[in-house]
């Protein structure tokens, strides 16, 4: 087997610590093929869907991939903005901001690079260009602030395998989860609170995450118990009681039980209860994205307006907001704690050159290397 090395490795090279930002993935177009790819890739991962890989890929080849691909293009093409999806958009400006921060701390010794679990730019891609930039200690932040298994687990799947093909491996630290770090939760408030002051307050907040299948949760995925660690962190601070607030689960796939209450379901009976006004946040959505705009915003604002409801108010993701950006970045910066900023002084580079050169010499006369 032959590993993947660095191109025109120079011994004086500036060494750096990278931060790699992931986020889920995004097809590269709003068309049948392009989501027929993205699914393809999403699906056939077997931390998204534990079935047996046989039994899966003829439901997945056979039927899904050949339905499901249409239905999504038209959804996507609702939400496409000109420079492409949403997701990918918040994503790319969430690295730009954290990567501002950073310099204005650490200078060119800190580079900020932005990769999708699925889809582009991908993880390896991504990790070749930070080994031609010197990176020899990384830090990966999955923007999942609560883990699952399909989420989290399956993205240091993809950093694990990436590294399994690489000659030369950095120093690794990886941000599994953030459900209760007390700058998003505070990030998350003042958010809300913005609306509040902007917008008006309804009668409930409803607090709706992506949910998983429940035998997730019988197995051991603590992925329900962060979720609503997350809500009852968040509604202490709005200063909320238990009745003004209520956390669902929303984007189930197949027939299956999932995570409950359901979002679509809860929203729809709601009105009869007398809760007329609502406003809904997406806590564990780093970004806005279809989830969000299409599922949220539109579809399940219908469900609750047809059933009776009068008011429907989404609040916007984190996105790049200055308060969201500030919290990610003393995230990371916990992480950095202990490890060395590296020493790139002219002097020292020519330093190491003349001393890796004399080795050379040394060791191997008359030889290239």
């Amino acid at each position: 087997m032959q590993y993947k090395g660095s191109e025109n490795f120079r011994h004086n090279q500036p060494e750096r610590i990278g931060v790699l930002v992931t986020n889920l993935g995004t097809p590269d177009a709003p068309t049948p093929s392009a989501l027929r790819r993205y699914l393809g890739e999403f699906l056939s991962d077997p931390r998204v869907v534990e079935l047996p890989r046989p039994l899966w890929w003829l439901i997945l080849h056979g039927v899904i991939l050949r339905i499901r691909p249409k239905r999504s293009a038209a959804a996507y093409a609702s939400v496409w903005q000109p420079e492409g999806s949403p997701l990918l958009i918040h994503t790319a400006k969430q690295a730009e901001g954290i990567q501002e921060s950073l310099r204005k701390k650490y200078g060119n010794d800190v580079v900020v690079g932005f990769a999708m679990r699925y889809g582009n730019p991908s993880i390896p891609r991504v990790l070749d260009e930070m080994q031609q930039q010197g990176v020899r200690k990384l830090i990966v932040l999955p923007l999942y602030p609560q883990y699952s298994a399909s989420t989290s687990a399956s993205t240091f799947d993809a950093i694990a395998k990436d590294f399994s093909k690489r000659r030369w491996i950095p120093d690794l630290r990886f941000v599994s989860h953030y459900p209760d770090y007390s700058p998003y939760i505070e990030a998350m408030a003042r958010h809300i609170e913005n609306h509040w002051e902007e917008k008006g307050r309804n009668q409930k907040l409803v607090l709706s995450y992506h949910g998983v299948p429940l035998k997730y949760l019988t197995k051991g995925d603590p992925y329900h118990c962060e979720c609503h660690k997350t809500s009852r962190l968040l509604a202490e601070r709005l200063g909320l009681a238990k009745e003004d607030y209520i956390t669902t689960f929303q984007s189930r796939f197949g027939r299956e039980e999932w995570l409950k209450p359901y979002t679509d379901e809860t929203l729809k009976t709601l009105p009869s209860q007398g809760v007329k006004s609502i406003d809904v946040f997406c806590p564990g959505f780093s970004s806005d994205c279809l989830e969000t705009i299409e599922e949220i915003d539109e579809e399940n604002r219908e469900y609750f307006m047809e059933a009776g409801g009068e008011g429907f108010s989404y609040i916007t993701a984190l996105n790049a907001t200055p308060g969201h950006i500030d919290a990610l970045v003393q995230l990371i910066e916990e992480n950095l704690k202990g490890w060395q900023l590296p020493d790139n002084q002219p002097e020292t580079l020519i330093a190491r050159n003349q001393h890796a050169n004399e080795q050379k010499s040394a060791i191997y006369p008359g030889r290239e290397l």
